[in-house]
């Protein structure tokens, strides 16, 4: 029941279409005094709608609301916010593992006697299978059907576990592989604008199991990624607790310059508010400029705010939101309904942006933004395209510490190899990732421009792997109503899958004469894809450069097939009749686009590719059979599918808010560390201890799959961990790979290995770090298979979000060094014991704790550091042992009340 003060909002409305509503009224909460709400930036209005609403008195009460609606632009952040969303999207990476933590609860709930009917979605749930493709084939017609068919072989068991879960659990939906990426569908499909409920309408709000979930507020919707583990939380209807947020304003002005992309822009702003150290910010687009970009250039902005830190990019609603949702098909009577609510707000309203107070705000001229490119390691590294070739030079050269390739004595400008392949060739080109992919305007300028080139006479290179994965099968549709799917054909652009691909790693192998020179000659080679992510070796093990770019300098460089071409001077090839092409010749005008957007911007292609029936076009998918039942049936004899450990371990469950005695440092890793470097990902490779776990169990290379398609086998997943190629341990001299030293018997070996030792004399392990750490996708099993391994505690620089709390939600201790004190001053070997003191059941949110060093001299170093849970929740969490625990014992003592 609502309190008195919920109650007292509430009012009711007619539609335009003559049906009555009732909705939580902030105008009314205004009235009773609290004055600032209308100069409230809209993302915290949303939350605040949503406790109003939510008001139990016992997870959100009066107080929450009176806090959040006093807040102030540059007040202390002391206080955490309960926030309840609307409903929940899935990616299967993370998804499926998540599915998996609910049959293992409530197998935890049969075992203890109780009904287990408590345990399913309390909220709608909508899942994407569109992680598990990869691009085997490319460059052909028959590319995508073989690709699907691979699909489908590679993860029989794990659909058929997928499709159990949907007949078990309550409020599910499922879309099977093949139809697109999870927030590219959201942003089509998925998203209603506002929820209808039980007489009620509120505004749509989310979390998925995916970072780029965020994606979703260019929209206007708030919605943000979380780990698996706090989206299971959401998922059984526990709020999203996090603290009370600053919220950064970036002030768009005039218009982008012909020639400029929207992802120039989102290039030039992850660029700009990374150095604005936006980390866990919320910030909210507005000004002038925003009135000229569509809702998929918001969403290419939405979608990055993770690269650039921040938890949400958002855009209000406004016309803009109102065209996109009739364009993709929405009905007449929502849209006017959406409309309707907003006024009754006040938050669709031109002038209400005018008013807000923000924490500080940013300009962006965005008629200042130019063509550009961003790499080769990290997103937020932006060069501008004329510098490109210079960049690249200068980086190659570069010592590896300083973020180089340490190529300064043995550059490869010539090579003796047959097909004469050099440092700085492009092997990869990909149309990829929902980034790009769900904006008309950007797929249909690549599409121009192969149809342009071709006119021309222009091929791509031979040694260049070109491949097109459309988020949604609505592209594919309107580059064939404009006449361009053909060009891009011609090109080697064959649709290769609609998911998610080279973004995710998922690329593929190269041709096997091209892997064998790259490893001959060592080269330095490089991908160019419109993604949003590039970190060294993320795209294929052997390309170490990767730089993003709009889906038409993918073409581009498709063509040229070598990154350091300077487009304003060199030629990219040579037309039919012999004369020089440059890349000015073939890119297309204004006029041409605006003439297939028209085309692009149908309704009917959206209602076609989503209504009834539509959303099953997988050929192979009835191929998967299922089991039935409210129970799963753990197979102990399968290599894919295991019950995870965390409710059957006690070991797992015991509480960690205690001090530390006697731990020992399992790896020391500097700056920019990401989950791609902790989780694993990738082959397993035949001599990592995944690959010899699988041999010993008589299970041939060629059958070993990769880490993503064995996410649910915690042997496999915690063997992979810390064994990214690319990954450098202080403690061993910085040699790659996953190794490190046990320091009890002074010997080299696997972190595996090193891990499993500790284990046996019972030694707690801490992995220390630099800055940013934990940045990049939301893989829970960066913090899984970090406790898995023993790890009690991480302490470094500073953390990313969403890294930070699975941490949390795992039973590790996040711990921050001071900002006088670098990681390399400590002096670590690998020699030392460590206490971490100060921590019991009486800890205060952002508490100072302290680290005792002690060296082999017998010497001791006391450093105080920072306690990062940051929440009175997290505490609750830390003191249950982790989030599923926590979990558990509530809603078993919920079921035994209700006995």
């Amino acid at each position: 029941m609502p309190s008195n003060l919920s109650h007292s909002c509430i009012r009711e409305f007619s539609s335009p279409s003559g049906k009555n509503y009732l909705y939580y009224s902030l105008p009314a909460l205004e009235e009773q005094g609290y004055k600032n709400i209308s100069a409230l930036p809209i993302c915290i209005r949303i939350i605040l709608e949503s406790m109003l609403r939510n008001n139990d008195g016992v997870m959100i009460s009066d107080e929450n609301i009176i806090e959040l609606a006093q807040w102030r632009p540059n007040a202390n952040r002391l206080h955490e916010i309960p926030f309840v969303v609307g409903r929940i999207v899935l990616n299967c990476a993370a998804g499926i593992p998540l599915l998996g933590d609910l049959a293992s609860m409530r197998e935890a709930v049969h075992r203890q006697g109780k009904k287990i009917q408590n345990i399913s979605p309390q909220v709608k749930v909508d899942m994407t299978l569109d992680h598990t493709l990869a691009v085997d084939y490319s460059g052909s017609g028959d590319a995508l059907l073989k690709n699907m068919r691979l699909e489908i072989d590679r993860n029989k068991e794990r659909f058929s576990f997928v499709k159990w879960a949907m007949q078990a659990f309550n409020n599910t939906r499922l879309i099977p592989p093949g139809m697109g990426i999870l927030h590219q569908l959201n942003l089509e499909y998925f998203a209603p604008g506002l929820i209808k409920e039980g007489g009620y309408v509120y505004p749509d709000s989310l979390v998925g199991t995916d970072s780029h979930t965020c994606m979703i507020a260019g929209l206007g919707t708030l919605g943000w990624g979380v780990g698996g583990i706090e989206a299971l939380a959401a998922t059984l209807g526990q709020p999203i607790y996090l603290l009370t947020p600053d919220v950064i304003g970036v002030e768009l002005t005039n218009n982008l310059e012909p020639g400029a992309t929207s992802t120039d822009l989102v290039l030039h702003i992850t660029n700009l508010l990374r150095k604005e150290k936006v980390v866990g910010k919320c910030v909210e687009f507005f000004g002038s400029g925003k009135k000229a970009l569509t809702i998929p250039d918001r969403a290419t902005i939405s979608n990055m705010a993770v690269e650039y830190g921040a938890t949400v990019g958002f855009f209000s609603i406004d016309e803009q939101a109102y065209t996109y949702l009739s364009q993709t098909g929405r009905s007449k009577e929502d849209i006017e309904l959406l409309k309707k609510y907003y006024e009754l707000q006040n938050w669709g309203s031109s002038n209400s942006d005018r008013i807000i107070e923000y924490t500080k705000i940013i300009k962006v001229d965005l008629s200042k933004v130019i063509p550009c490119v961003a790499g080769p390691k990290r997103p937020q590294d932006l060069v501008p395209l004329q510098d490109l070739p210079h960049s690249f030079k200068s980086t190659l050269n570069q010592d590896i510490e300083l973020g180089g390739f340490g190529r300064a004595s043995n550059f490869k400008v010539n090579s003796s190899n047959e097909i004469n392949l050099t440092d700085g060739h492009v092997v990869i080109a990909a149309i990829t990732s929902c980034t790009n992919t769900s904006n008309p305007k950007a797929m249909l300028t690549a599409g121009l421009l192969a149809k342009n080139a071709r006119k021309k006479g222009l091929l791509t290179k031979s040694w260049v792997k070109t491949s097109l994965a459309p988020g949604s099968r609505v592209v594919s549709q309107y580059f064939e109503k404009a006449g361009l799917q053909n060009y891009l054909d011609q090109l080697g652009f064959n649709i290769v899958g609609f998911s998610c691909t080279t973004c995710v790693g998922s690329s593929g192998p190269l041709k096997n004469e091209i892997e064998d020179c790259i490893k001959k000659e060592d080269l330095v080679v490089c991908a160019v894809l419109s993604g949003n992510r590039n970190f060294e070796s993320r795209i294929h093990p052997l390309v170490r450069a990767s730089y993003l770019a709009s889906p038409a300098l993918v073409v581009a460089f498709a063509l040229t097939g070598k990154i350091d071409t300077d487009f304003s001077s060199e030629p990219i090839g040579k037309s039919q009749d012999g004369v020089d092409v440059y890349l000015k010749d073939i890119w297309p005008s204004e006029d041409q686009v605006l003439e297939v957007m028209n085309i692009a911007m149908n309704p009917e292609h959206y209602r076609a590719i989503y209504g009834i029936g539509k959303t099953d076009v997988n050929p192979f998918w009835g191929e998967v059979e299922s089991s039935s039942g409210d129970l799963f049936h753990w197979n102990p004899g399968s290599h894919y599918i295991k019950e995870p450990p965390f409710l059957n371990n006690p070991e797992l469950q015991k509480p960690c808010l205690k001090n530390l005695t006697e731990a020992r440092a399992l790896i020391v890793l500097g700056d920019s560390i990401t989950t791609d470097h902790i989780s694993p990902i990738g082959n397993i490779e035949p001599d990592s201890p995944a690959g010899i776990y699988l041999l010993n169990l008589g299970i041939q290379q060629s059958d070993f799959n990769n880490y993503g398609s064995r996410r649910m086998n915690h042997e496999i997943m915690i063997r992979g961990a810390f064994s990214n190629s690319r990954i450098r341990n202080k403690l061993v001299n910085d040699k790659i790979g996953g190794i490190t030293i046990h320091a009890d018997s002074n010997t080299e070996m696997p972190i595996f290995d090193a891990a499993e030792k500790y284990a046996m004399t019972k030694t707690p392990l801490i992995v220390f770090a630099g800055e940013e750490y934990g940045m990049g996708s939301a893989r829970d099993w960066a913090a899984k298979a970090t406790r898995l391994l023993g790890v009690r505690a991480v302490i470094a620089k500073s953390f990313e979000r969403i890294h930070r709390s699975n941490l949390i939600g795992l039973g590790v201790l996040p711990c921050q060094l001071p900002s006088n004190i670098s990681l390399d001053s400590l002096g670590l070997t690998g020699k030392e014991t460590f206490d971490l003191i100060g921590i019991d059941d009486k800890i205060r949110p952002q508490q100072q704790v302290t680290l005792i060093i002690k060296r082999l001299d017998k010497t001791e170093s006391r450093v105080d550091i920072l306690l990062r849970l940051d929440t009175n929740a997290e505490i609750k969490y830390a003191a249950s042992g982790g989030i599923l625990p926590y979990i558990m014992n509530k809603l078993t003592s919920e079921t035994a009340r209700l006995g």
